[in-house]
């Protein structure tokens, strides 16, 4: 019978970091204890549970499937772990809680921050994390568990995500108000190749979908800029006569305000895109990171 006494403490502790990490060196430095140490308290966990958790690959550890079920297991009950004693804390009055977010950047220019403040007001107490990466930087967080929420955009449902509020994103045109394009009602990509182009690197998820729409139509689209900020693509469009590409949430305001004029791209293929606001799937979330969710679903679904 196995010991349930050694699916808790440093043994689970050190297997997990292994898991994130990829090897046991890694996970040392993270740790900072001697890599022996943490082979010590994987072997014992092996014979512990009778089994093998790990490929040994070249460049490291790899779970086994044994080793992916044992980690789901455990970052699930650490996570719930966590959960707890922050609510307890927070009965206590010692803290109210805390929010980990992870999206990408587009969010971060504006709708994060304002719905942060927004909660803010009324429960002064809660305090925030967010990372900032691509969509497979935010998946891999909330896979871990060290994020609460992540905010990204999509085409194609991700393993152990669970979806809490999904939208369409299509594709928008950005440029300038004064822009010889800007008071059209829609354009098609086609016209867009006779501006400069401010387009996202190869990596992300919405170049990917501009890129394939274009192969299948065989048209080239050459980018002046290409870059993984869009402060520096809605910049670039600022200073002239440029267009960059975005959906519609993240410039919401700027557009409303008159700062940025956003048509839709009338090529069917640009309207794939999802905006997600994600979670662990089978994950109870923390009582704040529960309230925040709301307040996101909230704003997102609004026109403010």
């Amino acid at each position: 019978m196995t010991n349930t006494r050694v699916l808790q403490g440093t043994s689970i502790r050190y297997f997990l970091e292994v898991v994130r990490r990829g090897s046991i060196t890694e996970a040392a430095l993270t740790l900072n204890v001697a890599s022996s140490a943490i082979s010590r308290q994987i072997a014992r966990l092996e014979d512990e549970l009778d089994t093998q958790l790990f490929e040994r690959v070249s460049r490291g550890m790899r779970p086994n499937a044994a080793g992916e079920l044992l980690a789901a297991h455990a970052l699930r009950a650490q996570l719930e772990t966590e959960r707890i004693g922050n609510e307890l804390l927070a009965l206590k009055g010692l803290r109210r809680g805390e929010v980990k977010l992870a999206s990408t950047e587009g969010f971060a220019l504006d709708f994060l921050p304002a719905a942060i403040e927004h909660f803010r007001r009324r429960h002064s107490g809660i305090r925030f994390q967010l990372s900032v990466g691509n969509a497979g930087d935010v998946a891999q967080a909330i896979r871990e568990g060290t994020v609460d929420i992540g905010l990204t955009f999509t085409m194609a449902p991700d393993r152990d995500i669970k979806v809490e509020y999904a939208q369409s994103a299509p594709i928008l045109a950005v440029m300038h108000p004064r822009h010889p394009l800007a008071g059209r009602k829609q354009v098609v990509l086609s016209e867009l190749v006779g501006y400069p182009l401010a387009l996202p690197q190869k990596s992300i998820t919405m170049r990917r979908l501009i890129d394939a729409c274009c192969s299948r139509k065989n048209l080239l689209l050459e980018p002046t800029l290409s870059s993984d900020s869009i402060n520096a693509l809605l910049g670039f469009v600022l200073a002239g006569d440029g267009v960059a590409f975005a959906a519609g949430l993240p410039i919401r305001k700027m557009v409303r305000n008159g700062v940025l004029v956003a048509l839709p791209i009338r090529d069917r293929d640009m309207n794939t895109l999802q905006m997600e606001i994600q979670s662990l799937s089978g994950r109870t979330l923390p009582d704040a990171a529960r309230a925040f969710l709301n307040t996101l679903i909230a704003r997102a679904s609004s026109d403010d």
